[in-house]
């Protein structure tokens, strides 16, 4: 579970590498379970909190780089 302080300590492409690999994650724990392979349930909401933060703090980035 990422940390929203390691979080802000990322730059801005790490971020998005960061949100690709739990993109990816999310799909193939969609796919586990889909097919009742699942070993962890609780991990699916875990990386899609993940997500919501990264997605949170690049918007919140992106909009203060706006009004500067």
């Amino acid at each position: 579970m990422a940390r929203i302080d390691d979080l802000k300590a990322k730059t801005e492409d790490q971020l998005s590498e960061e949100l690709g690999n739990l993109k990816r994650e999310a799909f193939n724990l969609r796919f586990q379970a889909a097919t009742n392979q699942l070993e962890k349930p609780s991990r699916v909401r875990e990386v899609r909190r993940d997500i919501a933060r990264i997605k949170t703090l690049q918007t919140a980035r992106s909009r203060d780089a706006a009004a500067k």
